[in-house]
């Protein structure tokens, strides 16, 4: 089941964003920071939505949703810039089933698209991301700390 990630089940979600960032060896991890960054986003935030999966009760995946905007199509776009599930359930379904969620979520806001990249050693979610009706993008990412 997925729920949008609120002020009630807001803590259930902060274990899983700190192993997400475990997951792609984050060198500073701040519990704080995480709950105050992460906080910012909900059901009526114009930045955008985070959502998880539950699953038995328990919450064992997550995705979060920022809006954004691209020049090249002149449109506002959604940004999954997270999507994580616990490995114990990853290949039932959980990341497919949020990426979809993501997509209606992106739709029914407004963006044109839903877009996210991962890691090239990610091989695990590429398998997801390829079996979806997506397009893969030849563009190369870019970051420059300020």
């Amino acid at each position: 089941m997925i729920e949008v990630v609120s002020k009630k089940n807001f803590t259930e979600v902060l274990p899983l964003i700190r192993a997400y960032q475990e997951f792609y060896n984050v060198s500073e991890i701040s519990d704080d920071r995480n709950a105050e960054f992460f906080a910012q986003f909900g059901e009526s935030s114009p930045s955008g939505c985070q959502f998880i999966y539950r699953e038995a009760g328990n919450v064992v995946g997550f995705a979060t949703v920022y809006f954004s905007f691209t020049s090249t199509i002149t449109a506002k776009v959604a940004v999954l810039n997270d999507l994580y599930a616990l490995p114990s359930c990853r290949g039932k379904g959980v990341g497919r089933q949020l990426i979809e969620h993501c997509r209606k979520y992106a739709a029914k806001n407004g963006a044109a698209r839903l877009q996210w990249v991962t890691a090239s050693a990610n091989e695990q979610a590429q398998k997801l991301y390829d079996s979806l009706d997506t397009g893969k993008s030849t563009w190369h990412f870019y970051t420059y700390n300020t």
